[in-house]
């Protein structure tokens, strides 16, 4: 992963992804750090880190906070909005403390899309995230 100051939201970065990588097998080289996007007419942001499929297709938007910081509704929102520019199926939100993990399913129901958070108790392994 790439060098960056030692904060700790930075400390929970590095840990996180290392563990994306050794435990659960996902390619260091199909995660995006710090991935910028817009969220808006003329507001950008940028993803703590976005992992893409093979064919770089979003597959999971992460969003990590410093260990004091609380995992809340607001944290979750935060992820979601980004997500309306990503479009990931997956989200997660740590800080080190506290791991959220949500898959959200796409439905049509009378010609309109809606979205469904399931939250799940574990972390995807790379071959889980595959359709």
């Amino acid at each position: 992963m790439n060098a960056r100051a030692a904060t700790p939201e930075e400390n929970v970065r590095q840990t996180f992804l290392h563990a994306l990588v050794e435990q659960f097998g996902y390619p260091q080289s199909l995660i995006g750090v710090e991935v910028p996007i817009a969220v808006g007419a003329g507001v950008d942001k940028r993803c703590d880190a976005v992992v893409y499929s093979r064919s770089l297709q979003p597959l999971m938007l992460i969003e990590f906070k410093a260990p004091e910081v609380a995992i809340t509704q607001t944290t979750l929102d935060q992820a979601a909005v980004y997500n309306t520019t990503v479009h990931a199926p997956y989200l997660i939100l740590a800080n080190g403390k506290q791991t959220v993990v949500a898959r959200i399913d796409k439905q049509s129901a009378d010609g309109e899309q809606t979205e469904q958070i399931q939250f799940l108790n574990h972390i995807p392994s790379w071959n889980q995230l595959l359709p």
